[in-house]
């Protein structure tokens, strides 16, 4: 069975959704299956909680659940990593072969999820080709990482990815539509057909809830169509390269889905694939949602720092003289976060020494995206500190209140970022490359993707 519809939409001077790195996807949804408990936050978040992750087995119980699906990333160091893989794939079998799922859907999901800060977030779930996606700096392709690549993160992730027979996305892509063409043009079509939801329910762990409408019929598909090609159009550079899509959340989860492909593309072409079999591959794509990146639902927020192991003083003493920052001391966990999320380029220090937590500002000159600065600064730290003996590790959180609580852990500084503007973001990927890791997060912890559809990959 193919992976898509294989429909084709000729217009006039129109891009089809083919060419437009887009496939209708055929979706895997749970049937008779309780939605608080089949859908989990993405496996990349509270990687420093086990205990979220301890309360998400007690509310899932025996239920069948996405968490069954997945490896959270914060037991992605633990010995057991082999025993629960094979797990994930047997769970997988399981499901597959049993009455978990309903029959497939196909065709684009319109979501909507109301996030526990009392936000409304829309988009679009689609397939999209790996084939029009690139994570290296300054590629020209219609899909572009927005954040650097740790090309080692992609190893453990394709243990998971290889060979999976499901795929579940936390994928969010960010379009540049300030016409709200795309994701509000998916909206109406709803809204106008008066069509019942696919899906409706209540998220675990405030999570908020989540509704999704499913678009199908070939009027549907032409209307979305012709929503990107005017999209494409406003997007595309003057050497011909269109810049349509910038990967918001789950850039390792993208790039490995790539690696996972590009390494089974050769195995296919060396069998002597068609080119046909090879378009046809369910590996070649990845279901992904995209969000338009002006959606009054979507914040940017930084992701804050922690260090694990560090000379608190020399290491803002090193980081200061290199931003040529000005340090103040704060009183309050109030005081501090109000100062970093009113300044352009103001850092936070949480940190505990002789059981007394201690709050510091710096303020600095910076004038481009402060974390650019920052993080360049601390890998030269880290570096000189653990080849000399030291045992730094640094990690990535989202949200305020984790900076804050592991801040009165002794042995750990972390670092409180300023906020993100959004309005040039493309301009700036586009002109300067991919920003530092771990730049920026869309929304709260919590209000990241939560996995709900799946779809078949082998």
């Amino acid at each position: 069975m193919l992976d898509y519809f294989p429909i084709t939409i000729y217009t006039c001077g129109m891009k089809t959704l083919n060419e437009l790195g887009l496939r209708v996807p055929e979706i895997l949804l749970p049937a008779h299956v309780d939605l608080n408990k089949w859908a989990v936050i993405a496996c990349d978040q509270y990687t420093q909680d086990r205990e979220y992750w301890k309360n998400v087995e007690k509310t899932v119980g025996n239920e069948p659940s996405t968490l069954n699906l997945i490896l959270p990333e914060v037991y992605l160091g633990d010995a057991d990593k082999t025993e629960r893989i094979k797990k994930i794939r047997d769970a997988m079998k399981q499901y597959l072969e049993g009455d978990v799922f309903a029959e497939p859907f196909n065709g684009f999901v319109y979501v909507e999820r109301k996030t526990g800060f009392g936000r409304t977030r829309r988009g679009l779930v689609v397939q999209i080709d790996l084939e029009t996606y690139e994570w290296k700096p300054f590629s020209n392709a219609n899909i572009r990482a927005t954040e650097a690549t740790i090309v080692d993160r992609i190893p453990p992730r394709k243990e998971i990815r290889k060979g999976a027979p499901l795929e579940l996305p936390h994928i969010m892509l960010l379009v540049n539509d300030r016409d709200d063409l795309l994701v509000g043009g998916a909206q109406k079509l709803t809204s106008m057909a008066g069509r019942k939801p696919l899906y409706n329910g209540e998220l675990m762990s405030g999570g908020g809830s989540i509704t999704g409408w499913g678009l199908s019929s070939d009027d549907d598909i032409s209307r979305i169509t012709d929503a990107l090609n005017k999209i494409a159009d406003a997007n595309t550079a003057e050497d011909g390269s269109t810049f349509l899509f910038a990967v918001g959340d789950g850039n390792h989860s993208l790039a490995t889905a790539k690696a996972v492909w590009d390494e089974f593309k050769m195995l296919l072409q060396k069998e002597g694939a068609s080119d046909v079999e090879l378009e046809s591959n369910p590996v070649r794509y990845a279901l992904v949602e995209i969000v338009n990146i002006y959606d009054k639902g979507l914040t940017f927020e930084p992701i804050h720092r922690v260090l694990f192991n560090a000379k608190v003083h020399e290491m803002i003493d090193f980081v200061s003289e290199k931003l040529g920052g000005k340090i103040k001391a704060c009183d309050s966990e109030q005081e501090l976060e109000k100062l970093v999320h009113d300044s352009n380029a103001g850092f936070g220090f949480v940190y505990t020494a002789g059981g007394k937590t201690e709050f510091k500002f710096m303020d600095t000159d910076i004038t481009e995206l402060a974390v650019s600065r920052m993080q360049p600064a601390l890998d030269e730290y880290i570096a000189a500190n653990n080849m000399a003996g030291g045992n730094l590790e640094i990690d990535y959180i989202h949200g305020s209140d984790e900076v804050f609580r592991l801040g009165k852990k002794e042995g750990v500084v972390t670092l409180l970022l300023p906020p993100i503007a959004k309005e040039s973001f493309f301009a700036t990927i586009q002109n300067s490359g991919p920003l530092p890791r771990k730049s920026f997060s869309m929304g709260e912890a919590s209000e990241k993707r939560y996995y709900l559809e799946c779809r078949r990959l082998f």
